[in-house]
């Protein structure tokens, strides 16, 4: 039964480690989308500047001009870069939850398997 106990065991810790590691892919996508609309808002007003109107950076404590052709390709390359992550880490929640899914019926076929040997113990002694 020990035997049982142990592999038990192994199958939960398993089982936790892909729950923490689902959880820190939604929680990277949850911050990775929140950039993209942050990104998606800066790309709409510059959309409504006027091509004479000045772009300032934020460097440090520091506001800097900044070419309008270079902010603009700044923002799209966040952009392009975040919506690649996102596809990344879609896949690797969908990976995971398959690896918690097969970890849970190993875990259900484990605990099937020991009260199907406790019943038969049962039997015999009684």
């Amino acid at each position: 039964m020990s035997n049982l106990q142990a592999r038990m065991q192994a199958l939960s810790e398993e089982y936790t480690k892909l729950q923490n590691d689902l959880q820190d892919a939604v929680g990277s996508r949850q911050r990775l989308e929140a950039q993209q609309q942050e990104n998606l808002g800066v790309q709409k007003e510059f959309k409504k500047l006027k091509d004479d109107e000045t772009i300032y950076k934020l460097i440090g404590p520091v506001l800097l001009k900044q070419d309008r052709a270079e902010a603009e390709s700044t923002v799209n390359g966040r952009l392009e870069f975040i919506g690649t992550e996102i596809s990344r880490l879609e896949t690797q929640i969908k990976e995971t939850q398959a690896k918690i899914e097969k970890k849970k019926n190993e875990i259900i076929q484990l605990q099937t398997s020991a009260q199907a040997a406790a019943a038969g113990q049962q039997a015999v002694k009684a």
